[in-house]
């Protein structure tokens, strides 16, 4: 793990950081910010980005560190797909480099290096909690968009990791709507039954336990462009009502799809996090 550069922020510190992952056969960057004081248990929550973005949109945009700073918790802003001149790709922007959506590619080309919830389960978590003791450490994931998705899906395929889990207007039915069903045929082939493992509304379905998972809140802007088409709230508020998982779903006027939405709202969503990690 080698640090890129390194800056004082918020009496803490945030570093930019590239390894060499096996999981993703590419070098990988992400970003951690340390608090100056973190919980008695150590505590921290991984951040997952949309579409486009690389682990430099959160760490610039969010606005997360000073509550961060104030409620002592680490946070991990890992790239959004593997990269490099040998990585395939795709001209649109919603597949290949960029939009790694998160799952375990099985189709060609995509397989080699596009595991990505291997990587960060397996890998980037790992490393991280062994370089900056947090060994043990209780830690939540949250994310915007694709990584909304990203988020809700790893927190429900391993609730063993998670203490809780929310999202900026995430994509909670991929199966359903386009995004979510181009990048799936593509990374996991034309069998629409291998979607559902990466789906969140079938996953809270499907989940015997959800009535005593943690409380999910999910914020979302009612002046996004992508509401109606991608991203369907409602229909994961109503899979959360069937399977009995608490969720507090938030529609706000005004807000678009942006970081500074995100931003409007991120104090809200650490502090949430931190009932579940500093408890």
């Amino acid at each position: 793990m080698k640090l890129e550069k390194e800056y004082t922020c918020q009496g803490g510190m945030l570093g930019y950081y590239v390894h060499e992952s096996d999981a993703t056969q590419t070098e990988m960057r992400f970003t951690v910010f340390t608090p100056p004081e973190m919980t008695k248990k150590g505590a921290y929550v991984v951040f997952l980005s949309g579409l486009t973005c690389t682990a430099e949109n959160f760490t610039t945009k969010a606005h997360a560190y000073q509550k961060a700073a104030e409620l002592g918790l680490t946070i991990i802003a890992p790239d959004t797909s593997p990269r490099g001149d040998d990585v395939p790709d795709d001209e649109a922007y919603d597949l290949g480099q960029g939009a790694g959506f998160y799952l375990n590619a099985t189709q060609a080309p995509w397989n080699t290096n596009f595991q990505m919830e291997s990587y960060i389960i397996d890998e980037l978590l790992p490393l991280v909690e062994v370089e900056f003791s947090l060994q043990g450490a209780v830690k939540s994931i949250m994310g915007h968009s694709m990584g909304g998705h990203g988020a809700l899906t790893l927190y429900f395929r391993h609730k063993d990791v998670f203490a809780s889990c929310s999202a900026f207007s995430p994509i909670v039915a991929p199966s359903k709507v386009p995004w979510g069903q181009k990048a799936f045929t593509a990374y996991l082939g034309e069998d629409q039954e291998s979607w559902l493992q990466y789906d969140a509304c079938e996953l809270v379905k499907n989940d015997s336990k959800a009535g005593d998972n943690a409380e999910i809140l999910v914020d979302q802007g009612v002046g996004d462009t992508f509401l109606e088409e991608q991203l369907k709230p409602e229909l994961f508020e109503a899979a959360c009502k069937e399977a009995g998982q608490a969720l507090t779903l938030r529609l706000h006027e005004g807000y678009d799809h942006s970081y500074f939405f995100i931003q409007s709202f991120m104090a809200d969503h650490l502090e949430w996090h931190a009932r579940y990690l500093t408890a």
